[in-house]
């Protein structure tokens, strides 16, 4: 069973959860090379609205992957704080 986040509400709170970090992440960056996807797919995604204003959301196996890879990013970032 896919769970979906429906509304638009839903998407802004996925924005507030990664308020933190929206300016320090590369989005575009992210998106390729975690989903394979343009950064504008993200930027829908997380805005609740698709290219043509309809409302989108992540699915639950997105939010996983969105998850992942926000932990592997950090996990980089520790690796290469610590070498320093």
């Amino acid at each position: 069973m896919e769970i979906v986040m429906n509304t638009a509400k839903e998407s802004q709170s996925m924005k507030k959860q990664l308020a933190d970090l929206l300016v320090a992440i590369s989005w575009a960056d992210l998106s390729r090379t975690y989903f394979g996807k343009s950064s504008s797919w993200l930027y829908h995604k997380m805005d609740g609205r698709d290219g043509n204003g309809k409302p989108t959301s992540f699915t639950a196996e997105e939010i996983e992957e969105l998850k992942g890879a926000l932990l592997d990013l950090s996990n980089r970032i520790r690796r290469a704080a610590e070498s320093i």
